[in-house]
Formats: structure tokens, C-alpha cells, sequence
């Protein structure tokens, strides 16, 4: 079966056959308006809409954000401590959430709707985003956003992992890009901005701008299915993908788009019957390529790759494994929904011009920074 999108070139040929599971065939991938980016002096809100932050952290991680320039805010629960269950004392040994549903999704729509705050910065992941969904006032939301277009683009949501629940909503609902990428109480506050890394490196050019063309390039190390491709980049943590699927909040279907993926402690059957759980629901048809992440802590990295060339294989489009996105050390930013290329060249050819590994490639935004 080969149901890769018009706009792949597998090594052996495009892709004509339909769409698998969606009638009429693949969807068009709708344009989203890509977020502004920031200046020096830029007020930013740090806020928790999942687990809790850990204060010595998130106090190490917004030190670095302001030396990289920008005026920052912390919400109001960024360190509150509840479980999951109705209110009472917080027990350490139980899940706990930064703060009740109401309020987490308080302090993130306060900060949306702030004009003077021209990006959303998610402080760590964990648990609880998709229990905020429900309570956002998205006409809010949706107001605040056309009105932040006047002032140089949209603003930015920025964060990972737990955070892809937000990425998808805020993508499918206001129609913007999303910054995926290390978090303040994350990777963040073990950066030394004073110290070369390319993880920082990369951060600063997804919210500032990059010099020369702006362009990013994330480098893959290995191929599992070789082929060019074009489109909108979507995806981001695998587990919440398959979360909010079925949802109002669920990302449209891959057609035309570049699928990123990634996770941390999913062991390979779970990783197995996540992808099954897409195909199934026909998520992955037309879609125009795959780039994998990081998997930390996933398992044997032979049987995971065994998992995908059998699950995205048959696809008939690029597969490229090896990104540094996601989780563990190497962490760089992605600007989902914004249009991306993807290299994955043959393996097999015996006479390559350059040895290369391939590449997940996004355009630079028109006009650069703000």
C-alpha cells in the first residue's frame, strides 16, 4: 500500500494512489499564519498548564531568557501544587498539576489576551494540558490573536512534550504556528548563555530570527526510507497526538504535511500501537513524509526502527530518523505548521556526490523578524 502525498517523491517514484480512510482522498493542508518574531525587550509570560515547575529551575531558566534580551512575566500558578483528584492538601507522593484545571487554563488565557505579552512560554510538560482545553475561551482567544497580527504577527506558544495538546489546539483552532522546543524548567535552565550550544542557538533563532536566510536545518542520522518532501510541518509528542485524536482538538489529517514525531519512556509495542491507532483513524494518509525525533528511554533503538520501517514504511514516502528534537540532549526548536523540506537521500546509492544523512529543513518566515 502506498498512500504518500502529491507532494512526495519517494526514491522510486511519486505517489498516485488515494488517500487510506479519508473519502475524496487527501485534504489540502490549510496555511497557517506564521508567528512573529521577537525583539529585544519583548515581555514573554511563563506559565504551567501542565505539572508543576520545580521554583529553582524555572527561576535558572527565566534568568536565561532575560539574558537573551526579553522582559519576562511568571503566571500567577506556575508553582501551585495540587493532584489530580477534587481539591484538598496536595499529597508529594500522587500526580500532582500546577494549580486546578480553572486556573492553569487562567493563566494561560491571560496571557494570550495580554497585548503586552508577545509570547507564551510553557514553563515544563508532565501531565494536565488536555484537561485545560475545555475551559479556554477560544473567541477570546481567537480575538486577542487577530489582534496581535496588527503588532507585528501572531504572538508565540512556545514548549514541548505535554504541550502538543496545546500546539494542535492552537493550530487547528487560531490557525498559527507553534514553537516547539526546550522549556525554562526544562533544558533551559541548564543553558549558559554565555557558553556556544546548539540547543540555545536554535531556540534564539526560532523566536528571534536566524541571520543570513533564517532558514533551519536539522540534520537526521540515518534513513529508514529514502525520498524528497515538501509541505507544512505538523506533529510533535507522539502519545498526545494520539490524545487528542478524536477530539475538537485534534490536528487535521497529515495530507500534504511533514509528520514529526517523537517521545520519551514509550516502550516499542506502545510506540506500535500508537502509529496503529493513526493509521487506523487514517491521520497518517497522504501525508508527504515522516521525521523522527528523539525517543529517549524508549526502548531497543533497533526495535523501535523495526517498528517504524513496518508501521510508516508502507506509506511509500521519505522516512528520516535521527532529527534532534524532542526529548534528552539535544533539543532544537521547531516551528510547527510552518512550511518545511525533508532530504532523505538513498543509503544504497554506491556513488553519492556527498556523503549526507539527510535533513529536516524550515523555511525561513517572509520578511524575517518583526
Amino acid at each position: 500500500m502506498n498512500s504518500g502525498g502529491a507532494r512526495a517523491q519517494a526514491a522510486h517514484g511519486p505517489s498516485d494512489a488515494p488517500a487510506v480512510g479519508m473519502p475524496g482522498g487527501p485534504r489540502q493542508a490549510r496555511k497557517a499564519r506564521r508567528y512573529g518574531r521577537l525583539r529585544p525587550g519583548d515581555r514573554v509570560s511563563v506559565i504551567a498548564p501542565s505539572g508543576p515547575a520545580e521554583p529553582g529551575r524555572l527561576e535558572a531558566g527565566c534568568a536565561v531568557l532575560r539574558d537573551l534580551g526579553l522582559d519576562v512575566v511568571v503566571g500567577k500558578h506556575a508553582l501551585d501544587r495540587v493532584n489530580l483528584g477534587p481539591p484538598g492538601a496536595a499529597r508529594g507522593d500522587w500526580h500532582r498539576l500546577a494549580g486546578s484545571d480553572a486556573d492553569r487554563a487562567a493563566d494561560l488565557q491571560a496571557a494570550w489576551c495580554d497585548p503586552r505579552v508577545r509570547a507564551v512560554v510553557c514553563a515544563r510538560g508532565g501531565y494536565g494540558a488536555t484537561r485545560v482545553l475545555d475551559r479556554l475561551d477560544w473567541d477570546a482567544l481567537r480575538t486577542a490573536t487577530e489582534a496581535s497580527i496588527g503588532s507585528g504577527g501572531p504572538k508565540i506558544l512556545h514548549g514541548s512534550s505535554d504541550i502538543t495538546a496545546l500546539h494542535t489546539a492552537f493550530g487547528t483552532r487560531l490557525g498559527v504556528t507553534t514553537s516547539f522546543g526546550p522549556m525554562p524548567a526544562g533544558m533551559i535552565a541548564d543553558l549558559d548563555p554565555a557558553a556556544p550550544d546548539a540547543n540555545l542557538d536554535g531556540l534564539r533563532a526560532a523566536l528571534f530570527g536566524g541571520t543570513g536566510s533564517g532558514a533551519v536545518t536539522l540534520p537526521g542520522t540515518r534513513v529508514l526510507r529514502p525520498g524528497r518532501a515538501e509541505g507544512p510541518l505538523t506533529g510533535g509528542t507522539l502519545s498526545l497526538l494520539t490524545a487528542v485524536l478524536g477530539t475538537p482538538y485534534a490536528p487535521p489529517p497529515a495530507a500534504g504535511r511533514i509528520v514529526f514525531l517523537e517521545d520519551v519512556t514509550e516502550a516499542p509495542y506502545r510506540v506500535d500501537r500508537m502509529l496503529v491507532q493513526l493509521l487506523q483513524a487514517g491521520w497518517f494518509a497522504g501525508a508527504a513524509g515522516v521525521a523522527l525525533g528523539s525517543w529517549k528511554d524508549c526502548g531497543d533503538p533497533a526495535e523501535l526502527d523495526s517498528v517504524f520501517a513496518a508501521r510508516l514504511g508502507p506509506l511509500g514516502v521519505p522516512v528520516l530518523a535521527g532529527v534532534p528534537a524532542g526529548h534528552g540532549p539535544r533539543q532544537r526548536t521547531l516551528e510547527l505548521g510552518a512550511p518545511a523540506r525533508l532530504q532523505a537521500p538513498d543509503p544504497a546509492d554506491p556513488h553519492p556526490a556527498v556523503p549526507d544523512p539527510g535533513a529536516l529543513t524550515l523555511e525561513a518566515p517572509s520578511g524575517g523578524a518583526r
